[in-house]
């Protein structure tokens, strides 16, 4: 009994430590430097003019850095006419503006600040994966992010993917480090801020928000009152940062509702993505919406998404089945493969990227981004236990699941990867005797999988779109194929 308090000392210390969730701050850093300098010759070497979507971010960036807010100007009568914007969310550009702001806008700046962004959200995912698993898993977690090929390249490209996913890891990390410290109600409202200024960058981060209860689920398990109050806890810990992210957004959408045809939460183009999921020409992925498609384009921005959201409604409503059936397409152009970068920059810069490198760019994008889903979904099976053998057959049966989507994927007419993104967050929510500790920072994952997932199963897909949960897949990836509950559970009451 008289070494209690020393023990209590030392259990404190080691969870500051380099083996509690907390400690490893100096590997944080080497992984910052690690992912950093690959991005930066990215950013200075190859990255051009920016296009597509990208011409929109740094357009709309720029107005705002000149004070003239997010917009651009008409010619009436021979003289400009101020026009506000809200078609895209405003939060990338405005991330830019503020850089330019203060640095100015010369040709790299952008891709040097995308370049940081992404070295932050490599070290934000070494801090989340210490909360999910060991700390030399997190270290892999770390690596596979600092190394990814699609990330790297990613800062080269003015798009918003890599800021949108830094928001939906930092949400969690900061609920969960606060609660872990017995500060639910700051966490909470910390990860909502977090998620709301990540909405207005990507507004359907925003289904994320439930998933944030399952980050506070702390406290004795057994007992049915003390699970019930668990779950009350997340409850509270969800709807306080759902209502500080939606608070954070109010300020823009009061401002659209001011300056706009009408009023929109973030952006307009939620009607049009439905529109292009649901016409008759749909394809499953992005296809371009014509004025003789259904609604003229005399419209302002509000009146005219909405009207784009009626005719989509109305599409999928008359033929629903055709729109079901779109639905494999989708996921497929969203998980199945990894081009959009290489496309880009073979956009920008033809001359650098001619057809065989441009071939040469996918092929290496997309077998890693395949490698890495195919790894995170065994990030929610566990290990097979020869005992108790109701857990050995469920999570053999798992296993023998996710190898078999994989090897259907490989060696398939189609190389269907993406019902792998569908059985993640399927696996995860099964009460499966003996499956891995799969709540938490590792249910969140899983949910954010799913939130993509849904959201491009409704409108439509592009390979672009699953890199906001790429780090997702990183932590998931470092988790395959962890202990059970039960033998670790077994194993933490051996240690004591």
């Amino acid at each position: 009994m008289a070494d209690a308090p020393r023990a209590g000392a030392d259990a404190g210390r080691a969870g500051r430590g380099p083996a509690g969730p907390g400690g490893d701050l100096a590997f944080s850093a080497i992984a910052f430097v690690i992912a950093l300098l690959p991005r930066l010759y990215v950013a200075l070497a190859w990255a051009r003019e920016p296009v597509w979507d990208g011409h929109y971010y740094d357009f709309g960036a720029r107005r705002i850095a000149a004070g003239l807010g997010y917009s651009d100007d008409l010619i009436v009568g021979g003289q400009p006419v101020w026009h506000p914007w809200c078609h895209y969310p405003v939060g990338y550009s405005g991330f830019l503006g503020l850089v330019y702001k203060a640095f100015g806008g010369g040709p790299h700046v952008a891709t040097v600040a995308n370049a940081v962004t992404g070295a932050l959200l490599v070290v934000v995912v070494h801090r989340l994966a210490r909360r999910a698993t060991t700390p030399a898993r997190a270290r892999v977690a770390a690596l596979l992010a600092a190394l990814s090929p699609g990330l790297i390249v990613y800062a080269a490209l003015l798009m918003t993917e890599p800021l949108a996913a830094l928001g939906l890891v930092t949400a969690p990390w900061l609920l969960a480090r606060d609660a872990a410290r017995g500060r639910l109600v700051r966490g909470a409202v910390l990860a909502g801020a977090a998620l709301g200024l990540t909405a207005l960058v990507r507004p359907q981060s925003l289904l994320c928000a439930p998933a944030l209860a399952l980050l506070s689920l702390r406290g004795p398990a057994g007992a049915a009152g003390a699970a019930l109050a668990a779950w009350k806890r997340g409850a509270i810990a969800a709807a306080i940062a759902a209502v500080t992210a939606l608070a954070v957004v109010a300020p823009w959408t009061i401002r659209n509702c001011r300056v706009m045809d009408g009023c929109a939460l973030v952006s307009t183009n939620g009607g049009w993505n439905l529109a292009i999921g649901a016409f008759p020409r749909a394809t499953g992925r992005f296809e371009t919406l014509r004025a003789g498609d259904g609604c003229p384009i005399t419209r302002g921005q509000v009146a005219q998404d909405r009207c784009w959201m009626a005719e989509g409604l109305r599409w999928i409503k008359n033929d629903p089945a055709r729109w079901l059936a779109l639905i494999p397409k989708k996921l497929s152009f969203t998980f199945d493969h990894e081009s959009f970068p290489i496309g880009y920059l073979g956009e920008a810069n033809p001359a650098a990227w001619p057809e065989e490198r441009r071939a040469a760019g996918r092929r290496v994008l997309t077998a890693s981004h395949l490698g890495l889903l195919s790894a995170a979904a065994l990030g929610v099976v566990a290990l097979p236990r020869l005992r108790p053998w109701r857990a050995l057959v469920a999570q053999l049966a798992a296993l023998a699941a996710v190898l078999g989507l994989v090897a259907w994927g490989a060696l398939g007419d189609h190389h269907a990867f993406w019902p792998l993104a569908v059985a993640i967050p399927v696996l995860a929510a099964l009460p499966l005797p003996g499956r891995p500790a799969n709540g938490g920072v590792v249910g969140y994952l899983a949910f954010a999988v799913a939130s993509v997932a849904l959201t491009h199963a409704v409108f439509f897909g592009e390979d672009r779109y699953h890199m906001v949960v790429t780090p997702a897949l990183c932590i998931l990836a470092a988790c395959a194929l962890r202990r059970g509950e039960a033998a670790g559970a077994a194993a933490r009451t051996g240690a004591r």
